[in-house]
């Protein structure tokens, strides 16, 4: 049996409602939604009478158009379905829709091959291969490419119905850079494609930019009582001619992009351009060179870097800089990878040797945020002095970029209980030539000064109360100094004596033991951390180059603090 458009319209309505199984619909409400559904798709506003709806329940309840819908009325009130998952639209196709179907892809398939109707040859494969499947009971033998969790596809007769009948909307999104939604007035012109995800271009005000919105970051959307605003200069055709994908900006010039591609790949973009303008340069035994003319975006970053080691940006500079950055930082996350094994013989030779050092602990992108925010800071901040004690505290950014899961790994490898208890910027300059002796770093900084036996040598700096604790505490502290630059024998790196962290050493003992040993010259990579015990003998030599030497010094102990006594920089990490 035939069904017209508003009673098909009425019918999803009606089925739309019934899944929701969290509110109970009475006739007057079904009547409501389906009057607001005919209103918006169909602009009828006349109403619709109680006698059509309870026809329309009973001819979903039956089987003239193979419903056969399990719908009930509860408390001789409430309508509902009586089996959850039930929906019209999870029905089979009936041999008479299957039918109406077959000839309608007959009549489509003349058309194939006629340079008008190109864009509907998917279409109409897939079609085809839908009816064969239904007809024959069979699987498919065409897989097209779907996404069955892509969100926002809700949207998409919506926002159809929108643009084509002129209407602005209120649309309420969030995109992947905001921390909250929000909703603004749109004027939606296109709905596009691309990788399998839909797009919503338009604009927000009148003479303003064209926008690219994502519908899997838009979480509602409605009807605008605001006038339409019609944009006559924007032409779909003609405003994505010179990018890949969406990322579109208005008036920005296209490049002439050259890629040189080995020989493994250069049938896979031969076969399958990057885009329209694309032109094939030279030929050469190892691969080879093609041209695009498209804007620098997102997506043709994305193209380039799904081929890996495959492609290689000639030109423009920009892009083959920007290519070469993100490829760094790529293998960064590979190279900060750090296993159990490495933690466990990091624990050990720090217990037995008093030192460790752990390359690659942080990504390039993570040093290059902790410096920026330390520079920063002290222009604005200047001191003669090399070291800035509590430094976390003066820069509380730094928290999110030094404890990442590779720091808390280590914390919590050595002690997990620890937490922080000191932290102490170092930056050695080009121009500086300053050294420190040999030592033993002794004291704890706390926040009152209060006389406590066991405690001596109280002194107070910069605001900060240091004092000598018991040797028992000195041997549950351990450090980290996390290098922001690369640290050598030439611009300061610390000269250790592995192993003199047992005890807690005199003038004489320091003396005999520097003088008898050789010592161990601790270089370490920017990113990377040198895990030390206080009691451990280091010292650090005058500098012969002109390169900086950053270092953030954080200590960490689960020793608390005797009645009195408290840690000035406690806090909790993991």
């Amino acid at each position: 049996m035939p069904v017209n458009r508003n009673a098909l319209i009425r019918f999803k309505t009606i089925d739309k409602c019934l899944q929701n199984h969290y509110r109970k619909w009475t006739l007057e409400d079904l009547i409501d939604e389906c009057s607001e559904a005919l209103y918006e798709y169909e602009g009828i506003d006349k109403g619709i009478s109680r006698r059509t709806i309870q026809m329309d329940i009973q001819m979903m309840r039956s089987d003239k158009l193979g419903y056969n819908a399990p719908i009930v009325v509860r408390d001789k009130k409430y309508y509902s379905y009586s089996e959850k998952e039930y929906s019209i639209t999870n029905i089979p196709i009936t041999d008479q829709d299957l039918g109406k179907l077959s000839e309608a892809v007959e009549f489509l398939k003349q058309f194939k091959g006629f340079s008008h109707f190109k864009e509907l040859d998917g279409m109409i494969q897939k079609l085809e291969d839908h009816v064969y499947s239904q007809k024959t009971h069979q699987k498919p033998v065409i897989d097209f490419e779907k996404n069955d969790n892509l969100k926002g596809i809700e949207f998409l007769e919506v926002l159809y119905q929108h643009i084509i009948r002129k209407e602005s909307i209120n649309i309420t999104y969030q995109s992947f850079k905001a921390r909250e939604a929000s909703t603004f007035l749109f004027y939606p012109y296109l709905l596009k494609e691309f990788r399998n995800r839909w797009f919503l271009v338009g604009s927000q005000k009148k003479n303003s930019a064209i926008l690219t919105l994502a519908l899997d970051r838009t979480i509602a959307i409605e009807k605008s009582e605001h006038t339409f605003y019609e944009n006559n200069n924007f032409d779909a055709d003609t405003f994505f001619k010179d990018a890949i994908g969406v990322s579109v900006s208005p008036g920005l010039e296209p490049q002439n992009v050259l890629l040189f591609v080995n020989h493994y790949h250069a049938p896979y973009v031969l076969t399958k351009p990057f885009h329209p303008s694309q032109k094939l340069v030279e030929k050469t035994a190892y691969g080879v060179i093609i041209s695009l003319t498209v804007q620098h975006n997102f997506e043709l970053e994305k193209e380039i870097l799904g081929m890996g080691e495959g492609i290689k940006v000639i030109a423009p500079e920009k892009l083959k800089r920007t290519i070469k950055e993100r490829l760094s930082s790529s293998i960064d996350l590979y190279n900060t990878e750090i296993n159990e094994s490495n933690l466990l013989n990091t624990s050990r030779k720090l217990e037995h040797k008093g030192y460790s050092i752990l390359n690659c602990v942080y990504t390039q992108r993570e040093i290059n945020k902790m410096r920026a925010l330390t520079d920063n800071y002290f222009k604005s901040n200047p001191s003669k002095h090399f070291a800035k004690r509590k430094v976390l505290q003066c820069i509380p950014e730094l928290k999110n970029h030094l404890f990442n899961e590779n720091f808390k790994k280590i914390i919590r490898s050595i002690n997990e209980n620890a937490f922080l208890s000191k932290s102490i910027y170092f930056d050695k300059p080009a121009d500086a030539n300053w050294y420190v002796t040999w030592h033993q770093d002794v004291p704890i900084n706390v926040k009152k000064k209060k006389e406590t036996k066991g405690y001596s040598g109280w002194t107070s700096k910069d605001g900060v109360i240091g004092v000598c604790p018991p040797e028992e505490i000195s041997k549950n502290i351990f450090s980290m100094r996390i290098h922001l630059d690369d640290t050598t024998a030439e611009n300061g790196a610390l000269k250790i004596i592995p192993g003199s962290h047992n005890k807690r050493l005199s003038t004489e003992e320091t003396q005999l033991i520097t003088t008898n040993c050789i010592p161990t010259t601790c270089e370490v990579y920017a990113g990377g951390i040198q895990l030390m015990k206080p009691l451990l003998l280091h010292s650090s030599a005058k500098s012969t180059n002109a390169k900086k030497r950053r270092v953030i010094h954080l200590e960490f102990t689960s020793a608390e603090l005797p009645k009195g006594l408290e840690w000035e920089e406690k806090e909790i990490i993991i």
